[in-house]
């Protein structure tokens, strides 16, 4: 048997459509451009991303939950440096009125020529702050402006010293939050990769001043840790440092994946410093201090951010699983069973209960073990065509076991187990078939 992996987006993209993964915005108006809606099976599996996430956080004794206002007051975004700096530098190509980024095309930067058409009839570099703008309230004046956020972080910034209070948490900790951002890219695509609209999942940890360091690291191995539990090998990550700093950071690294265009930023995992509390000390005169009651000191917290885009994870997850596996038999006919490889906490289906024929004998009982199951786990139900097309559309969306019920579950009452990786066959009796699948799911 070969196997083949994932080489081209393309691909990905066809298959997402085509299972209900991820679907184009609003197809049925020809579409808006980089905006992707995800559905049945891209939903649920993307849920169980962020639920992944939430509980490798949070199940931390020293880490707990937030979800702020997507709108905010605009001088958060003063204080943080985005209304001012929050920018990146735009060309327009006078001859095919194409527009891009200059800071980071290959053939702009070596030939000065428009990657589109070639031309080299273009206009100088200008800034284009990123922010989506819009107005608050009945008038449309500068008074009434405000911004979608362009990240998650400000609002855990700003709800720092509430967080600490309440919680009735000891430095170090920190805060998670999982939300939407908005930033108004000017070259999008590659799919879901990059996008004007998405899902972060930050979470800030609040240190004392001389620790950083040391955290910074820590969080490094963390972070790594949690990719590789999710099945990602360790081949396709890499740590990248940043050569150039942004003007918060001490110190950048992101968690990159090999994707099929290539290494991409998955995560960002920064040593913020104390600029971030500082700023918002400076511009709402409230003090974001920290009292350390054990040494009676005060202190500006030093920040360690894990960033990742949850939409970025999700395509990460989706190009690992995939593979094609390619058999010939004796007469040179080539079968290809397309599997979706994916972790059991990610999979978006658990299992799949067929009855082996579309019989009413075996479809009541069938549906009622869909019932059952469906308590605990995402649970599909299938009994169009044979039962081989139906483990092959199970296999395609990455479900780990399939249950059939068969003639002789009537009598002995089991039903057939089959393994998605391996295609082994397990007869299993109904009275420890929860059991068998909450071990199989655990220790998969």
């Amino acid at each position: 048997m070969q196997v083949k992996y994932l080489e081209d987006m393309q691909t990905l993209v066809g298959l997402c459509k085509q299972r209900g993964f991820v679907f184009p915005s609003s197809e049925i108006y020809g579409g808006l451009s980089s905006c992707w809606d995800y559905g049945p099976l891209g939903s649920q599996m993307k849920m169980n991303v962020k639920r992944a996430w939430w509980k490798a956080m949070t199940k931390r004794q020293d880490i707990v939950g937030i979800d702020a206002a997507i709108l905010m007051h605009p001088t958060v975004w003063k204080a943080s440096g985005h209304v001012d700096g929050f920018s990146d530098p735009l060309v327009d190509c006078k001859n095919c009125k194409q527009r891009f980024r200059s800071d980071n095309t290959d053939s702009y930067l070596e030939h000065r020529k428009c990657p589109f058409c070639g031309s080299k009839d273009l206009t100088e570099p200008r800034q284009f702050n990123l922010m989506f703008k819009t107005h608050m309230g009945p008038s449309e004046d500068s008074a009434s402006i405000v911004y979608l956020r362009p990240e998650t972080a400000q609002g855990i910034f700003v709800n720092f010293s509430q967080c600490q209070a309440s919680a009735r948490k000891k430095i170090p900790f920190g805060i998670a939050q999982i939300g939407k951002s908005f930033r108004n890219e000017i070259t999008p695509g590659n799919f879901i990769f990059r996008t004007r609209e998405f899902e972060q999942m930050e979470m800030q940890y609040f240190v004392k001043p001389g620790t950083d360091a040391d955290w910074f690291k820590q969080w490094k191995a963390i972070r790594w840790d949690f990719y590789l539990n999710l099945g990602i090998k360790e081949q396709n990550l890499r740590f990248l440092p940043h050569e150039a700093l942004a003007h918060y950071a001490k110190a950048a690294e992101d968690v990159q994946y090999r994707f099929p265009i290539g290494w991409q930023e998955l995560e960002g995992i920064h040593n913020r410093s104390d600029f971030d509390l500082s700023q918002h000390m400076k511009f709402s005169g409230k003090s974001l201090e920290y009292f350390d009651e054990a040494h009676k000191e005060k202190f500006i917290p030093w920040v360690i951010e894990t960033a990742v885009g949850c939409d970025r994870l999700f395509l990460a997850l989706l190009c690992e699983a995939y593979r094609e596996e390619i058999t010939v038999d004796e007469k040179g006919n080539k079968d290809i069973r397309t599997v979706l490889g994916f972790h059991p906490e990610i999979a978006p289906v658990k299992a799949a209960v067929f009855p082996l024929l579309k019989k009413p004998e075996l479809i009541e009982p069938a549906l009622r073990l869909r019932e059952e199951l469906a308590e605990t786990w995402e649970i599909h139900y299938d009994e169009a065509q044979s039962i081989g097309k139906r483990y092959r559309r199970q296999d395609e969306i990455g479900t780990p076991y399939c249950v059939t019920f068969d003639f002789d579950s009537i009598n002995d009452q089991a039903v057939t187990v089959r393994h998605r990786d391996t295609m082994k066959q397990e007869r299993v009796a109904l009275s420890a078939l929860h059991g068998y699948l909450q071990k199989g799911l655990k220790n998969f």
